[in-house]
């Protein structure tokens, strides 16, 4: 059987990774709070994917008479907007451009934040000195501070809102990548692979790569949720997608004017960002929870 190093935890201590992830997989299918939160949001994943076929109606038709109607209206179970549209048929539709605007930017960072990190622990010196100093700049300025003023930069739009949102998650994944590197490059078996004659691209894409990824793509799950709320914020604010466009953040905001007439339903997009942020955030911990060798 194949051995292999835990990744980050306890690195000098070989287990076999047929048993290691068979205990993780066991951990996991016995925390049912993140199962209850991975149940909750492949629903919420497959009704935005499928949207236009399990959505009761036209989430842009406009009706005057039938303006913020209240939940539970026959043929309305969730009310209508301010514009009279479904709202149901918009919190469903909302999803997509919510969930692409929360969880393309973590990838992107994934991507380009591991690599950064890992280069930059793994060769160190001043190329280390250089990228850990850069990312250092960025950690002057609040995360939120930082979104706003980078898509008020690029101007209002999908795009803008998604590349703002990268730039602000590259430099924390940046650092765990660089930290759990450094951690790594100098254990017995990197060097044992020196000694052998491998080069830098081998040992770090044979022994570096698995031990890195691990730590960081958990870390990086637990950004989903920062990423939904920012991009929800950013749109709130009109640094985001643009009307008539259905998502969470700028059904929020077209919705705020009317709070005092009808609360409820234009507290649902709320309700959904809070749903959706926090079962990621659940599923981050029972993640790395499970993945922990300690445990």
């Amino acid at each position: 059987m194949a051995e292999t190093t835990l990744p980050g935890l306890v690195p000098d201590v070989p287990i076999a990774s047929r048993g290691y992830w068979s205990s993780v997989f066991r951990r996991l299918s016995g925390d049912w709070t993140t199962i209850l939160c991975l149940v909750v949001l492949l629903i919420i994943i497959l009704s935005a994917v499928f949207a236009p076929w399990i959505a009761p109606a036209d989430p842009y038709k406009t009706s005057v008479i039938r303006r913020l109607k209240d939940i539970g209206t026959p043929g309305f179970p969730l009310g209508t907007d301010e514009l009279g549209r479904d709202m149901l048929s918009r919190l469903i539709h909302g999803g997509r451009l919510s969930l692409v605007m929360g969880i393309t930017p973590v990838i992107n960072a994934l991507i380009i934040g591991s690599f950064l990190g890992i280069v930059a622990g793994f060769v160190g010196g001043k190329i280390n000195m250089v990228i850990m100093r850069t990312v250092d700049v960025f950690y002057a300025f609040p995360s939120v501070l930082l979104a706003i003023a980078i898509s008020g930069a690029l101007g209002a739009g999908l795009v803008n809102s998604i590349v703002s949102l990268t730039i602000v998650f590259i430099p924390p994944i940046t650092r765990v990548a660089e930290s759990v590197t450094t951690s790594v490059r100098n254990l017995d078996f990197v060097e044992a692979a020196r000694a052998s004659g491998a080069g830098g691209f081998t040992i770090i894409r044979v022994h570096v790569l698995g031990n890195v990824l691990g730590p960081v793509f958990v870390f990086a799950t637990g950004l989903i949720s920062v990423s939904i709320i920012l991009a929800s914020g950013l749109s709130f604010l009109g640094l985001g997608v643009r009307p008539p466009e259905p998502e969470w953040g700028l059904m929020l905001n077209t919705l705020r004017q009317s709070i005092y007439v009808n609360p409820w339903v234009c507290a649902l997009p709320g309700v959904m960002i809070f749903i959706t942020s926090i079962c990621f955030n659940l599923m981050s911990d029972g993640l790395r929870s499970a993945m922990d060798v300690r445990a």
